[in-house]
């Protein structure tokens, strides 16, 4: 081989434990982009010209950075498609706000769960609110040590979960939709909170808007759940100003699902009280994929275990003996992922057609991205889920006990675990500490089978990081699809190097590590908090993709070959000896040997390790 196709081979030796995407890997993924697909292959050539990109996002605007010529019809002369619009339809490299993707759940929330301090002044609330984004101190120290509210101090400011339902309200000036306490004609299932968050403080919270902070003397406007967990905002009431903390939400997911009713040919006779009760019901997890599937998985399996459900033994399986649950969470990245879906279901679905007692259920990022189609193409299945239902499986197959086929892929809020994910080591652990991605590069199908960006709370990370060091754990890792975002969707907002800074402290921890890093978005003060944290281990990945800014910006990558060379200055100056790796894709459509050559010489410049 010659040229840049064969220098692809000097690149993978320069790399050692990086992760190069060639063009054979990297086309099935692009072409599978909901966002940015149709790329036109030449006749006479194997390469892929990038300028018949077309973007079939939901807005018309496009991001200016990008190089792609975009064709606004469905059918252009090129023969390009556009493919439908994906559920979470971001833009390339935009800010999206999850209230205004995840407006599905608005209607099927239940409750949430609050916690508050109480101050006598506005100002004190006000300055308080300012250390609790700094991190300077956690909302639950802030409760114990100056909350003026009796009833919660010693419990850290816990109020507990209030109950949400709809008001019954014509007026135009009001959302159908919104969520409220009930009003004085009706019976009010928080009067019990009323001495410790009075109502009109209570609705303010519940009204929430992603701009503006409502009062309880401002006009009503026309607004919709938007308040989502880790956010912090300050009310006032007749018992003085609060700070309010949104710690979870309840979400009814069997109301987001929908649900087909099987033939009785088809109803599995598998009863999950049999778990509960005892039984011997098994399951097998099987995970493609990513460090989130892992954890994903494991989530999954602690809701199963907390039904009675135990994994299938090695032997039993050599026995002869089949699981009762089967269950594929899938990775849609690799080349031809949904043939391996299927494949993998074709034993267990011809099992099910022979009248054994089998329930087959699709997780993760193909499910997430087939949908419906996956029930179509394999009838057999039972229930088809996408990530952000990942911990509450349990409740899905529930419907699936009553006989039904479940699909849940529709954007929901992600809320925290009722039960402990079953690890799968005793040593070293996963922790989520934002899930989904904003991001919309060319070459990548994340946002639209994770999702938009939803941070979890700094103190739920904080209380599993500890519960998780209290039981023997010596390592933990911070897992994010874009990790250096943690917090830009909060209210207010908070930073990924607060986070490492307070995760870091907690007593016990011997090593702190986290992935993947976006360049652009990681900070200078990220390097600073791993060089300053005693726990952290001083490893970065980061991926660069290309060392060409001509083909990052045909990425929609957002950042530039001299940005990434600063945060690497950054880090050999403030860690000389760190380890760097990274991701890189050779052979992008459009990619000239100019182009591959920078990317040689980036990777010369930087010296990787594996």
């Amino acid at each position: 081989m010659t040229g840049r196709w064969g220098a692809s081979l000097l690149v993978g030796l320069l790399m050692l434990g990086g992760q190069i995407w060639t063009t054979a890997g990297f086309q099935s993924t692009f072409f599978s982009n909901p966002t940015w697909t149709g790329i036109m292959k030449q006749q006479s050539s194997n390469r892929v010209d990038p300028l018949y990109m077309v973007a079939s996002s939901s807005s018309s605007s496009v991001d200016p950075s990008s190089s792609a010529k975009i064709k606004p019809t469905n059918n252009n002369k090129n023969g390009i498609h556009m493919t439908p619009s994906p559920k979470y339809p971001t833009m390339r490299g935009s800010e999206v706000d999850s209230r205004k993707i995840v407006v599905a759940a608005q209607q099927h929330l239940t409750a949430v769960r609050l916690k508050h301090v109480l101050f006598a002044s506005q100002d004190l609330a006000t300055l308080s609110l300012l250390d609790v984004q700094a991190a300077r101190v956690t909302f639950q120290d802030l409760a114990l040590q100056i909350s003026n509210c009796a009833e919660t101090r010693d419990t850290g400011g816990e109020i507990g979960w209030v109950t949400i339902s709809k008001k019954d309200d014509d007026d135009e000036s009001i959302n159908e939709n919104m969520l409220t306490t009930p009003t004085s004609e009706q019976t009010d299932p928080n009067e019990h909170l009323d001495l410790i968050l009075p109502k009109e403080a209570r609705d303010v919270v519940l009204h929430l808007s992603s701009k503006v902070q409502y009062a309880p003397s401002s006009p009503r406007t026309k607004f919709s759940w938007t308040a989502t967990p880790g956010d912090v905002v300050t009310v006032s009431s007749s018992r003085g100003h609060h700070l309010v903390q949104i710690v979870d939400v309840m979400v009814d997911v069997r109301k987001m699902a929908t649900r087909k009713a099987r033939s009785s040919y088809w109803m599995p006779e598998i009863s999950l009280r049999d778990g509960v009760e005892g039984g011997t019901l098994t399951y097998k997890m099987e995970t493609m994929g990513c460090q989130m599937n892992t954890a994903d998985s494991e989530r999954m399996e602690g809701q199963l275990q907390n039904l009675g459900i135990r994994p299938i033994r090695q032997e039993d399986e050599q026995g002869g003996k089949h699981p009762d649950l089967v269950i594929l969470n899938t990775c849609s990245i690799r080349d031809h992922a949904e043939q391996k879906v299927y494949s993998y279901i074709g034993p267990h679905a011809k099992r099910k057609r022979e009248g054994e007692d089998v329930t087959i259920i699709v997780a993760g990022c193909v499910a997430q991205q087939e949908g419906e189609a996956l029930l179509r193409r394999a009838p057999e299945v039972d229930l088809v889920m996408g990530p952000q239902y990942a911990n509450r499986i349990g409740d899905l197959l529930e419907d699936v006990q009553n006989g039904n086929q479940v699909v849940a892929t529709e954007p929901s809020h992600i809320m925290e675990d009722s039960t402990k994910p079953r690890r799968g080591s005793s040593v070293a652990a996963w922790v989520n500490v934002i899930y989904g991605c904003n991001e919309r590069c060319a070459f990548c199908i994340v946002p639209t089978t994770r999702g938009v960006e939803q941070s979890r709370p700094p103190e739920s990370i904080m209380t599993e990081i500890e519960e998780l060091v209290s039981q023997g754990y010596k390592e933990v890792t911070l897992l994010g699809q874009n990790i250096d975002a943690y917090g830009r969707d909060m209210i207010p907002k908070r930073k990924f190097s607060d986070l490492m800074r307070m995760a870091g402290s907690v007593s016990g921890l011997k090593r702190l590590r986290f992935v993947t890093s976006h360049p652009r978005y990681m900070s200078l003060g990220v390097v600073d908090a791993v060089a300053e944290t005693e726990t952290a281990c001083e490893n970065f990945h980061i991926p660069f993709q290309s060392g060409a800014n001509e083909i990052l910006e045909t990425m929609g990558r957002g950042h530039t070959r001299e940005k990434y060379l600063r945060i690497v200055a950054r880090i050999r100056s403030r860690l000389p000896n760190a380890s760097i790796t990274a991701d890189v894709i050779v052979g992008f459509p459009g990619e000239t040997e100019d182009n591959f050559e920078e990317t040689l010489s980036l990777m010369r410049e930087v010296v990787f390790d594996s």
